[in-house]
């Protein structure tokens, strides 16, 4: 036997500092409280008020949580975010990109305005933070994490949502390139697309007859995803389980991709 750390502690983040945008409610609110039972201090952000929810559950379980605001819309919101965590936290080593919108309308009315809006939040407010903590963890020559949660729609177009689907393909790609020029550095950045996941979000999906009907048919696993299926994969990927894992972007659709 060898004096190697066994398989589980390779799961374990005690002593990290993480960061999750848009973690009141969802998915991003699953990953926060996940990242902190896997034992990160986590910093939960939301966009118009602090992730207090988050930080309450994760401090009620015994953890370590505080919870941020800021406007991820404004080009000048990851800045602030990112200067308030380190302000609180001295350094972040795990950051998950998982704030996010959706607003639809036909391709031949979108409104430009929204067109921006989804692209600042979902594509470069995920290119601002990422590039501030990379830069941090490169000047302390210290290993890290991106996570960025993509979507089906990074492969799939989608109907009514181009700006969406551009945003999601894009970081897809970011996340490739960032991965290439940070693996050297022992920062590995990865993302996840989640599948139909039964959140508030999808509320009304979920109480369309039909709709739910046509959406578990096309899923292999004949299931919607829950949250915790998200967190369990960002937990992975956010630890030293997997250090030679960069660049990918895992499908967590209950098989809906491979269909």
């Amino acid at each position: 036997m060898t004096n190697a750390p066994s398989i589980l502690e390779s799961f374990r983040l005690d002593r990290k500092i993480a960061l999750v945008t848009g973690s009141s409610s969802g998915i991003g609110l699953s990953i926060a409280i996940a990242l902190a039972q896997a034992g990160a201090t986590v910093a939960c952000h939301g966009n118009s008020r602090p992730a207090e929810a988050a930080a309450e559950a994760i401090q009620k379980d015994g953890g370590s949580a505080s919870a941020f605001s800021a406007d991820l819309s404004d080009p000048t919101g990851a800045a602030q975010l990112f200067d308030a965590v380190i302000a609180a936290y001295g350094h972040v080593d795990i950051l998950i990109n998982n704030a996010g919108i959706i607003l639809r309308h036909d391709a031949v009315d979108y409104p430009f305005e929204d067109w921006q809006k989804v692209m600042q939040v979902n594509l470069n407010s995920v290119f601002q933070l990422s590039q501030l903590v990379g830069r941090d963890l490169i000047a302390r020559s210290s290993p890290g994490k991106i996570v960025n949660i993509a979507s089906l729609l990074s492969f799939q177009g989608g109907i009514r949502v181009p700006a969406y689907a551009a945003s999601k393909g894009g970081v897809a790609q970011l996340t490739k390139a960032l991965a290439n020029e940070w693996a050297s550095k022992s920062i590995q950045v990865n993302a996840i697309a989640p599948g139909y996941i039964a959140t508030d979000n999808t509320t009304a999906l979920r109480n369309d007859e039909t709709r739910n009907r046509q959406i578990l048919e096309r899923i292999p696993a004949g299931r919607w995803g829950q949250p915790n299926d998200i967190a369990a994969t960002a937990v992975f990927l956010s630890s030293p389980a997997a250090d030679y894992i960069t660049g990918a972007i895992l499908n967590v659709d209950g098989g809906w991709l491979a269909r």
